[in-house]
């Protein structure tokens, strides 16, 4: 199946949050790892959601050319292209973007949509992700309303953060103390200003004590019950269909019992890195180490070209993050939901 196109892209938010599970969403650098994430959640019959971050974008152009929407844009065009050969659907996303950066990243590949869509052609990403966190809130939710009306005439989704996310990832670091915790204000305060977008869809990344990468258990504390405060408190003021489809980052390492509190709370897509790169790199290393003198030209010696191939060791990668990936989709209630072929 194709990438999903704007309405099922919308459908699948629905049929998370009244289902009560959520989608995977895997950042990906290369070709390799976006079949594993295909990989996976085909093998789970689970729709998800492939993302590329700043960082991830960049690399992906190349050490030459360092391009960040060049590269977003390749991993976008290889995942249309292979999308087709799977049985599910899957949506296609750019991770933190912050507002320093958004004329250099998330604006041209808008720019981009704009003119397949003038074109005749699928747009190129389903959502993109503003990361306003380090501003004010009414600055974050006054970028965001001009980039959601831009999104909205594209069928585009516009994902945006009110609160801070801890912790380091892709050179963008967070913040902590009370701006890791979102409060029912905040989250009133997005309604307000981007319900005013008449019809537009978003996603919410509230924050609960989120932070990026993986830390023991006990260092990070968790509060998904932030999140059942802010629905009830929109929904008090507004209405039940004022409930936001929630967005859960600094997923990785996450305590099961939290993230199913958080899904049962409205989160519909879970953010995962830091733990699909482990798995994706555990087998790699594992491989090397135990043909260290076939990689390696030791000695004068020719080696083995069959273990310093790097298909040898980067399909094994691969099959590791689809596990993961499998392994995701059950924790968050996704197996067996996709849509294809549900005719919902």
């Amino acid at each position: 199946m194709p990438v999903a196109d704007y309405k099922t892209y919308c459908r699948m938010i629905d049929h998370a949050l009244e289902k009560k599970f959520a989608y995977p969403a895997i950042n990906v650098t290369s070709l390799t790892t976006a079949n594993g994430v295909l990989k996976g959640l085909a093998e789970s019959k689970c729709d998800g959601i492939i993302q590329v971050s700043t960082g991830g974008a960049a690399f992906a152009s190349g050490l030459y050319v360092k391009d960040m929407p060049m590269g977003a844009i390749s991993i976008a065009e290889h995942v249309h292209r292979m999308a087709e050969r799977y049985p599910i659907y899957v949506a296609l996303h750019t991770d933190h973007c912050l507002a320093k950066m958004l004329d250099h990243y998330v604006v041209p590949l808008i720019e981009e949509t704009e003119r397949r869509r003038a074109a005749g052609k699928p747009n190129l990403f389903n959502s993109h992700m503003f990361d306003g966190s380090d501003l004010p809130l009414d600055a974050n939710l006054g970028i965001a309303v001009n980039l959601l009306e831009r999104c909205h005439r594209n069928e585009i989704i516009l994902e945006v953060e009110a609160g801070v996310v801890g912790g380091t990832e892709d050179g963008i670091k967070g913040g902590g103390g009370e701006k890791l915790y979102t409060t029912p204000e905040d989250m009133l305060q997005v309604y307000r200003r981007l319900s005013g977008v008449t019809g537009a869809r978003y996603l919410l990344a509230a924050t609960f004590g989120n932070v990026h990468g993986v830390y023991k258990p006990g260092q990070v504390k968790l509060k998904p019950s932030i999140l059942k405060e802010g629905q009830e408190a929109v929904e008090a003021a507004y209405g039940r269909e004022a409930r936001f489809a929630l967005v859960f980052h600094g997923g990785s390492g996450s305590a099961l019992e939290e993230i199913r509190e958080a899904v049962d709370y409205g989160v519909v897509k879970m953010n995962i890195d830091t733990d699909t790169q482990y798995a994706f790199t555990r087998p790699i290393v594992d491989h090397l180490m135990k043909n260290y003198e076939g990689v390696l030209k030791i000695d004068g010696d020719v080696g083995n070209k069959e273990k310093y191939d790097p298909r040898s060791y980067m399909k094994l990668g691969e099959a590791a993050l689809a596990e993961r990936v499998k392994q995701a989709a059950a924790d968050l209630r996704g197996v067996g939901t996709t849509l294809f072929g549900s005719g919902l």
